[in-house]
């Protein structure tokens, strides 16, 4: 098979770190972040979609707030909404009514180009497809977006590489990798932008519970070391337990 040549970066390893989980008890219970502390807020948000002839209201009316350096586990039904919330707050997609805000910041009100350059360059984005590009090695998928936004740090790529376990997979293409080793590039692609705010659906759901553990220990770490915010959905009440808080999507609501 003939692939297109990128460009390959040598990287330097770092010493790894860990952190550990705080009790589930502590971290369910954990309170609404204060005012000055907020980085993103969702006020009033409505959604719905054509299914034939009738309009299925999927948000009703969502409220929901995210501090810097915190974690939010987003659970839910099957089908309740929840990756149509990412999607909003991400810009991939507008509300009928309501704001998301960033700072001073309202996200529907930016352009479509707008829009694409806030997400390139102030959210880091791990969906279920991986949406790795084939053509490039990993080490530059990794690099891809940083690159993009004009905010690439060898050092911090580094640290990384070396945090995920990629060092002898930098020259591979996502076809010889696994499911699991993809995950974790799309993981890293996410963080190295140094985003303001992580947005995950199901990061873990294709990885075994170890590995799982392992990557979410990581997220956790490096979002409280980066002070950026950290939503993810997950249909785990183990992995929700980790996370800072939990808020639960039922009939177009946050509870």
């Amino acid at each position: 098979m003939v692939r297109r040549r990128a460009a390959r970066a040598m990287w330097p390893r770092h010493a790894a770190t860990r952190s550990r989980a705080a009790s589930a008890s502590s971290r369910h219970d954990a309170p609404r972040p204060s005012d000055h502390r907020l980085m993103l807020t969702v006020s009033g948000l409505t959604k719905s979609y054509r299914s034939g002839q009738d309009s299925v209201a999927v948000l009703r009316g969502v409220d929901l707030a995210l501090a810097a350096g915190e974690s939010v586990a987003l659970t839910g039904e099957s089908g309740s909404g929840k990756s149509t919330l990412l999607h909003l707050i991400a810009g991939l997609d507008q509300p009928d009514q309501g704001e998301i805000n960033y700072g001073d910041v309202t996200i529907s009100r930016l352009t479509d180009a707008e829009r694409a350059a806030f997400r390139r360059e102030r959210l880091g984005l791990v969906f279920q497809q991986f949406n790795l590009i084939p053509s490039l090695t990993v080490a530059d998928n990794l690099a891809f977006q940083s690159r993009l936004a004009g905010r690439h740090d060898a050092a911090w790529h580094s640290e990384l590489i070396e945090r995920l376990g990629l060092g002898r997979l930098l020259k591979r293409y996502p076809e010889q990798l696994s499911g699991g080793q993809q995950q974790r590039v799309a993981i890293g692609r996410a963080l190295a932008v140094k985003p303001t705010l992580l947005l995950a659906d199901e990061p873990t759901g294709n990885l075994d519970e170890a590995t799982a553990d392992d990557v979410l220990a990581l997220a956790n770490d490096l979002v409280r070391r980066t002070g950026c915010g950290f939503l993810m959905v997950t249909h785990s009440e183990r992995l929700a337990a980790t996370l800072d808080r939990r808020v639960n999507l039922h009939a177009g609501l946050i509870h």
